[in-house]
């Protein structure tokens, strides 16, 4: 009898009714993403809502829920699928064969509610789309998409998967109420986020479902569960610059990556943040959108978070036991790296940071700029300014203007100053009195020794 780790070609009684007299629900699924079977009644599975049988529209579009015309476009696409092969077909199966055929496929007809047409002319775009990142195997390398390191990336938009949801799908929380977009600007470009974007999606969270598939043979979902948390956010966060950046990877991932949205919760949100997502939600798939939860109270998302996602795969600052996210970010860290300070500094004749170095820690220091005015950049001592540990470096922005034109960064340090030491770093601008100076972005790597 089969069952649902085998991922060969399912029949069109299977499709419909599911293999061997069960099927999958996300609901049915452990915290470790194996599978509990039960006997299906039909196309859809049925649970009791408020005392009653009813279908779950969640299940609809999915293996073992198919109605006999939607089996039909099945074939009719699966055919087209193979007849067309090479990128046409590595696009649709764009996480590996692994995904399995019917999920895979299925993932695609859902997005387009199963009209031939429209699903063709949407895998024909992303092939277009995903052209020129695929030519360079989506970015390997993300030090090069991003032209920093990802942990300095993190420190001004801070992203991370952090376990997995009760369903099985990985758990991805995104803090952009504390989005610095001026931050951002010094170290990266938008054409240097997307690519980061791109390897994120091909090379971290392809290899966290395969994984997860590998150890869990029966979980078949490849999607997510996203918290979006908005603690902090300002409405002049909210700039064009910081929404083009969610609009195009919002875009990419509609595209090229559809139906990977298990659920999304938007959580501490502020009032005024209704008008934006009225916004955000015309970028979006209506059906996608219908998957999105806005909650504002702790108690009511920390609640929600616990009926989704395990306490011991939970982080601590929201409302489970893992370690919390300020900790896996420090993951992040290249090897060797004990410590790390992230600072920008707005200069205008002058300014300055202190970063305290322990005895085991040995510090090298980098800065980014986009700005043209001249500055020079010294490390002293806080407590006694005569020992100067990096003479005055000079730094100036070489580069274009346009925004996709790379900033210029300097390693201050020639020699990594060992500790215990407080570093004060000093920044002191060329330019006339009464202009100012611009933006630096001080990035610190304490090794440890």
């Amino acid at each position: 009898m089969a069952d649902e780790t085998d991922n060969g070609v399912w029949t069109a009684d299977e499709l419909m009714h599911g293999r061997g007299g069960t099927e999958t629900s996300p609901s049915d699924t452990s915290p470790t993403g194996s599978t509990t079977s039960k006997v299906a009644p039909g196309r859809f599975s049925t649970r009791k809502l408020k005392g009653k049988e009813k279908a779950d529209p969640m299940d609809w579009g999915l293996p073992g829920h198919l109605t006999e015309e939607e089996v039909a476009t099945f074939m009719k696409f699966r055919d087209e699928v193979e007849r067309r092969g090479g990128e046409f077909k590595n696009t649709v199966y764009s996480f590996g064969d692994i995904e399995g055929e019917a999920y895979c496929l299925t993932r695609w007809l859902r997005a387009r509610k199963f009209k031939y047409d429209d699903v063709i002319a949407m895998i024909e775009e992303a092939t277009e789309v995903r052209k020129e990142a695929r030519k360079h195997d989506f970015y390997p390398d993300p030090v090069s998409a991003l032209g920093c390191e990802p942990s300095v990336f993190m420190a001004q938009y801070p992203q991370l998967y952090h376990g997995h949801a009760k369903n099985g799908c990985p758990v991805f929380i995104s803090k952009p109420g504390v989005l610095n977009v001026d931050g951002m600007e010094c170290i990266t470009t938008l054409d240097g986020i997307l690519k980061f974007h791109w390897h994120v999606m091909m090379h971290d969270y392809k290899t966290r479902l395969l994984k997860h598939k590998e150890a869990n043979p029966n979980f078949n979902r490849f999607e997510c569960v996203v918290v979006i948390d908005l603690d902090h956010l300002s409405s002049s966060q909210l700039s064009s610059r910081a929404l083009s950046i969610v609009k195009t990877q919002t875009a990419i991932d509609s595209v090229c990556f559809p139906e990977t949205m298990n659920r999304t919760l938007v959580i501490n949100a502020p009032r005024f943040f209704s008008l934006t997502w009225n916004v955000i939600k015309g970028w979006i798939d209506p059906r996608t959108a219908g998957k999105i939860e806005l909650i504002s109270s702790r108690k009511s998302w920390e609640a929600r978070l616990r009926e989704l996602v395990d306490v011991d795969q939970l982080p601590s600052d929201y409302g489970g036991k893992a370690i919390p996210t300020t900790e896996t970010l420090r993951k992040e860290a290249p090897d060797g790296v004990m410590q790390q300070h992230h600072e920008l500094i707005h200069v205008r004749s002058s300014g300055h940071t202190v970063v305290d170095i322990p005895a085991v820690g040995a510090m090298e220091v980098k800065v980014f700029t986009r700005s043209f005015t001249e500055v020079t950049i010294t490390i002293v001592d806080e407590n006694d300014k005569s020992k100067v540990y990096a003479p005055a470096v000079s730094v100036q922005h070489t580069g274009g203007k346009d925004e996709n034109d790379p900033p210029t960064s300097v390693l201050i340090t020639k020699t990594r100053i060992t500790g215990p030491v407080k570093a004060k770093i000093k920044i002191d601008s060329k330019g006339g009195r009464f202009s100012a100076a611009g933006n630096f972005m001080v990035a610190c790597n304490i090794h440890k020794l």
